[in-house]
């Protein structure tokens, strides 16, 4: 597996381009089995999570092509109803192909999924909602066998917000008899894409970026072209790379509107931050104060960008108290992040950090998750010497050329191959 080595102490400065959304571009490409033909996507990211989705999409009967940051997916009929368990594994995502599959072909055999090993996040309000749309589940031998003659729209009110699980009811609700209620719906930007694709393929979702969103399903959808939104969690590590660092970074090719909650948080702390269209700089600091954050669903603090805000807040002059309120098991960076000598006490879903200004090391650590991965990365660059963060492939699942991008900055970033 390979590792990325990291040597600190250069300060970041330039512009910088954010990608295409991953958490936007999955449900994109599984919403594609709702309609046969070629469906075609622009500005989509080079990453490993997308290519685990093409081998579903094409184990499932669809060929796909990939050139330039634009994929092709033709779809036919379905060829077979089954995500298996070598795939699913590789990724948590790989659950979305239950509502298409599920609307489109009445059937569905489905792994239970994998992924990031951050917190249980059960698949629960998924099934519950799929039966509420009239469809027979049953959970055996790690898979969910779903089966429907048609499915119905129904209200569901989900207790706790669930991004994927709005996702999927919508997917399969687009092509359900009648119409269709999700209360308590995620209100995450990604959300918001894939309705508006859902509505190019000439399906009828309203209220999508809000708490209810109503879908009329239509007895067939058509395959359609889209450009994929930035991806908001790339583009705040990118923020977050240049203000740890002390340099002065520009975004571009994102939507601040997207950053609210954390560039509210870095202003908090004493960064400069503007925007402008379709960018957003974080300005020269030599020194800046602990926050205190507490993780909550969209428009809230991202659990996306807490990992990445930890190591920002090592390095600040003060205490921050940061609350992981969506995960349980979100802070296994801490430990890592201690490695490098900062000063961290977590207990449970809250972490008490203690601003270590300059003190930092490098040492050799290890990624446990995608975001993981990025917050050693940005602890190593401001570490004295050199830092190694091994199981890279995590970052690779979510960031496209990240050590890439950072050297253009000016980072001493360099990939070592095992």
């Amino acid at each position: 597996m390979d590792k990325m080595a990291v040597k600190g102490g250069n300060r970041l400065n330039g512009e910088v381009a954010a990608s295409g959304a991953k958490n936007s571009t999955l449900p994109l490409m599984f919403a594609t089995l709702l309609a046969e033909g070629e469906h075609v996507f622009t500005n989509v990211p080079d990453l490993l999570d997308v290519t685990s989705s093409r081998q579903l999409l094409e184990h499932l009967g669809c060929e796909t092509s990939y050139k330039d940051h634009t994929l092709r997916i033709f779809v036919r009929g379905g060829k077979t109803f089954e995500a298996p368990y070598d795939i699913v594994r590789k990724m948590r995502a790989s659950i979305l192909v239950l509502g298409p599959l599920l609307a489109r072909f009445r059937e569905a055999k489905v792994s239970l999924p994998g992924g990031c090993a951050i917190g249980t996040r059960p698949i629960d309000l998924h099934l519950e909602g799929m039966k509420a749309l009239g469809a027979d589940i049953n959970v055996e031998a790690g898979y969910v066998l779903a089966k429907t003659s048609r499915l119905q729209g129904a209200k569901i009110l989900f207790e706790s917000p669930t991004v994927g699980g709005t996702e999927n009811i919508m997917m399969a609700a687009a092509l359900a008899e009648g119409e269709t209620f999700i209360e308590n719906a995620a209100k995450e930007p990604e959300i918001v894409d894939l309705a508006n694709y859902i509505n190019k393929m000439g399906g009828k979702v309203e209220g999508a970026g809000s708490s209810i969103i109503r879908i009329q399903g239509v007895d067939r959808l058509r395959a359609a072209e889209h450009k994929v939104i930035p991806d908001r969690i790339e583009a705040g590590t990118l923020l977050i790379a240049g203000g740890i660092t002390g340099g002065e970074v520009t975004v571009t090719d994102c939507h601040p509107a997207d950053l609210e909650a954390l560039i509210g948080k870095m202003r908090e702390a004493g960064f400069k931050i503007t925007t402008d269209g379709d960018s957003v700089t974080v300005h020269s600091c030599s020194g800046w104060k602990g926050v205190d954050i507490t993780t909550t669903p969209h428009p809230g603090f991202p659990t996306d960008l807490q990992a990445q805000f930890m190591a920002l807040m090592c390095q600040s002059q003060g205490t921050s108290v940061i609350t992981e309120a969506v995960f349980e098991n979100r802070f296994m960076h801490v430990q890592e992040l201690v490695r490098l000598n900062a000063d961290i006490t977590p207990k449970t879903r809250v972490a008490v950090v203690r601003g270590t200004r300059g003190k930092l090391t490098g040492a050799p650590v290890m990624a446990t998750d995608l975001r993981a991965s990025a917050c050693l990365v940005l602890a190593g660059l401001v570490a004295e010497g050199e830092t190694v963060v091994s199981r890279i492939y995590h970052l690779d699942r979510g960031y496209e050329n990240m050590e890439r991008k950072l050297t253009g900055l000016g980072a001493q970033v360099r990939r070592l191959k095992d």
